[in-house]
């Protein structure tokens, strides 16, 4: 494990349980630090716990795209919210995912899209104005 990490990190999960490859990423970080990007590790269990409950309390569609970029820039994680093919009808249309990354653990790959899916429940007017962005339902 590398010697000085510039912040506190996740800990490991338990073997078999995870394929995030969290001690890859800690050995590619130990041997070239510089173009290993390992922001994704901050995200120790008790800040994804704060992270969920903030993206299940999002209100508007502006809250989302700033908690969006907010992930992007602190951690590295990549949220992508897409129509299904089908169209949509609920909130079960939309394709919510985390691009796949080193670090990246399969609790918190399932825990951010299962919260956005909570919250875009709770507020259908983030569906419609999500739906509009893309021009799904604008007239013409």
């Amino acid at each position: 494990m590398p010697e000085a990490l510039p912040f506190q990190i996740r800990k490991e999960c338990p073997p078999g349980a995870c394929e995030c490859r969290r001690d890859e990423l800690l050995a590619q970080w130990d041997q070239a630090p510089d173009d290993t990007d390992i922001r994704i590790l901050r995200l120790t269990r008790e800040q994804e716990k704060v992270l969920i409950a903030r993206i299940e309390n999002i209100a508007s569609f502006e809250e989302l795209g700033h908690v969006e970029q907010r992930m992007q820039e602190q951690l590295g994680i990549r949220l992508t919210i897409t129509p299904s093919a089908n169209g949509v009808r609920t909130v079960m249309g939309l394709q919510i995912r985390l691009a796949e990354q080193p670090g990246l653990c399969r609790r918190t790959r399932e825990q951010v899209p299962a919260a956005v899916r909570r919250c875009l429940n709770k507020h259908p007017d983030i569906v419609y104005a999500l739906l509009n962005a893309r021009d799904l339902l604008s007239a013409g």
